[in-house]
């Protein structure tokens, strides 16, 4: 078993939790904030965003329509340093939507591949997985 640099850890959950708060906000910039500028986003439907700004756009238009109003929870239940300066996060999520086409609980399994550029840790791609409901 590989250990994890305490570093990488502590930065997996900081990011998660930014992810969390800035989503719980509705802040666009805050949460692409956390991205590389060329990160890559593949949302839960298989839609994908390429960039900081698109990644911005693509959730501020979801939060004034089909996301309006919800919330989420996220969970890291897996940080591993693949490679020097790379770390796979998975996290486990829970989307609550008030109204809507999209109303309801979801759950998913996001997951995140880190990268340490200039001594600081952003995501470089973001892969969302709807949980199978049982």
């Amino acid at each position: 078993m590989t250990s994890i640099s305490p570093t990488l850890e502590a930065e997996a959950r900081r990011i998660v939790a930014a992810l969390e708060t800035a989503w719980n906000e509705g802040n666009a910039a805050a949460f692409a904030g956390e991205f590389a500028s060329d990160a890559d986003f593949v949302n839960v439907r298989g839609d994908h965003a390429s960039g900081r700004e698109a990644i911005a756009q693509g959730h501020d238009h979801i939060w004034s329509t089909v996301y309006v109003g919800s919330s989420v929870r996220y969970a890291v239940t897996q940080v591993r340093e693949i490679a020097p300066g790379v770390g796979l996060v998975h996290v486990d999520a829970l989307l609550r939507v008030p109204s809507g086409p999209a109303a309801g609980d979801t759950g998913a399994i996001p997951s995140l591949v880190l990268v340490q550029r200039d001594g600081a840790w952003k995501i470089a791609s973001f892969h969302n997985t709807h949980r199978r409901r049982e």
